[in-house]
């Protein structure tokens, strides 16, 4: 009885396992590989940097996208954007994201300060291949009902698109 149990614990866990895996996989699907969650315990200085070295390499641009773990509409958008091939194709082929957190535990003043100042979360903020800011969004105009509008993220990855 005990060994049957002990292999039910050990196949649960390897399921638990691959469902992990197959969610961080997707999760950093159009985050560049960079940040895939907003974490308080990130070097969003080395992120950007990164994320700047990555967009010269690749002739993309950067999409800062600053928020929280705490934000139901950041939260709201990442699952959106995830569940949309389009938006996720349309990511990939201009665009390096980047998410920067901001929380009570860290706000990075330090990498933010360089940016407008933000009224609310989730906000974008699009840079050219250097990290010269071009554009500072506010997400609320991307918002449809309690989700966010597919038209209205495409064009604004179009707009911002280097291609």
């Amino acid at each position: 009885m005990q060994f049957r149990t002990s292999v039910t614990l050990l196949c649960l866990a390897l399921v638990i396992g691959q469902v992990g895996t197959a969610d961080a996989a997707t999760d950093t699907a159009y985050a560049g590989n960079l940040s895939a969650r907003f974490d308080s315990q990130r070097d969003a200085a080395k992120d950007l940097a990164d994320a700047i070295a990555m967009a010269r390499a690749e002739n993309k641009r950067i999409v800062v996208d600053v928020g929280g773990e705490w934000c139901i509409w950041c939260l709201r958008m990442d699952k959106f954007i995830r569940g949309n091939e389009q938006i996720q194709n349309a990511v990939k082929s201009s665009f390096i994201w980047v998410k920067i957190n901001y929380s009570e535990e860290n706000d990075n003043q330090k990498v933010l300060a360089q940016f407008p100042k933000v009224k609310g979360y989730p906000h974008l903020f699009v840079l050219d291949k250097n990290g010269a800011l071009l554009h500072s969004q506010d997400t609320s105009p991307l918002e449809q009902d309690k989700s966010y509008s597919a038209e209205r993220i495409l064009d604004f990855l179009h707009e911002w698109s280097s291609h």
